[in-house]
């Protein structure tokens, strides 16, 4: 997959591409089926935050220094983050998970810890975020080959994914 692409993403199935900023305000174009997603940053730069706005879930702290945002950091790449909702026996869906996002990145004490990294970017109001809905697949195996397929291009893991 060609991940400094839009066309591409989106010939390969992925729709939405709203701005964090609109979705915070109206989700109701996210499927409520599962999915996997991207978090796109189209800006060639980007300025990092000590303190960003992700949520203190269970009171741990989501903020890590900027040294090592600066580390994690992937160079020549729109994709910033890789993530999934939903699986066999679970009823989260790409609507459900991705609210929940927004909510940890609005400060809100919600688990999803999972790319939180990009509420320390200066701009991340202004991220596009696309899904696609895998109502029959399983998001984990999809979500786990789009990683493998970001390090065999990068070789690095998305910035905000900090898990295979």
């Amino acid at each position: 997959m060609d991940f400094n692409n839009i066309e591409h993403i989106k010939e390969v199935g992925f729709t939405g591409f709203k701005s964090v900023r609109d979705l915070f305000s109206d989700s109701s174009s996210i499927p409520k089926t599962k999915g996997v997603y991207l978090i796109l940053n189209t800006e060639s730069k980007s300025d990092f935050l000590a303190i960003g706005t992700g949520g203190y879930f269970k009171g741990r702290n989501p903020n890590i220094p900027v040294a090592e945002l600066k580390s994690n950091w992937v160079d020549n790449t729109i994709v910033v983050y890789i993530g999934k909702a939903g699986k066999d026996g679970s009823n989260a869906t790409l609507q459900s998970r991705l609210k929940q996002y927004f909510r940890f990145g609005q400060r809100k004490n919600v688990g999803h810890w999972g790319g939180r990294l990009i509420w320390q970017l200066k701009n991340s109001h202004d991220l596009i975020v696309c899904w696609k809905a895998l109502p029959s697949e399983d998001p984990r195996k999809y979500e786990a080959n789009l990683i493998q397929q970001f390090i065999l291009q990068f070789s690095k893991r998305p910035f905000a994914n900090l898990a295979n």
